[in-house]
């Protein structure tokens, strides 16, 4: 019975760890990712080209940065944002040099902001079609 109870345990906390794709808000006071152009490079690193939309207000609550991660949450790069965004909306920034390991095969780019931290929508990214 322990051996159930302790294999359970690891069950869900594994399960827990995976990314959930379906969960956000659509409202722009959570920065929401519009588009992602990935670009492998000859050196097979990333650059990522990512498109956030966000209801900016100034310095108090504006998008601050994006991530890249893998579909078990684990990141691979970030994208600091330094300043807000009140009259560009969208915009693109982008983001080079991402190592991204060989078998991942997509992954999520999701963005910030500084006031509710994440929870708007995600872009996934299938690296093969790229």
């Amino acid at each position: 019975m322990r051996l159930l109870l302790i294999l359970l345990l690891f069950t869900s906390s594994a399960w827990a760890e995976k990314y959930d794709l379906a969960t956000y808000s659509a409202s722009l006071d959570y920065a929401q990712v519009t588009n992602v152009l990935a670009t492998q490079q000859a050196d097979g690193s990333w650059c990522f080209g990512t498109s956030v939309r966000h209801n900016d207000q100034g310095w108090e609550h504006y998008a601050d940065g994006w991530e890249v991660l893998d579909f078990n949450g684990k990141p691979l790069s970030f994208r600091l944002l330094a300043h807000p965004h009140v009259n560009e909306q969208p915009f693109t920034r982008g983001q080079c040099d991402i190592e991204i390991p060989s078998e991942v095969s997509q992954v999520i780019v999701r963005a910030k902001c500084n006031k509710h931290g994440y929870g708007g929508k995600i872009f996934v990214v299938d690296l093969r079609k790229n």
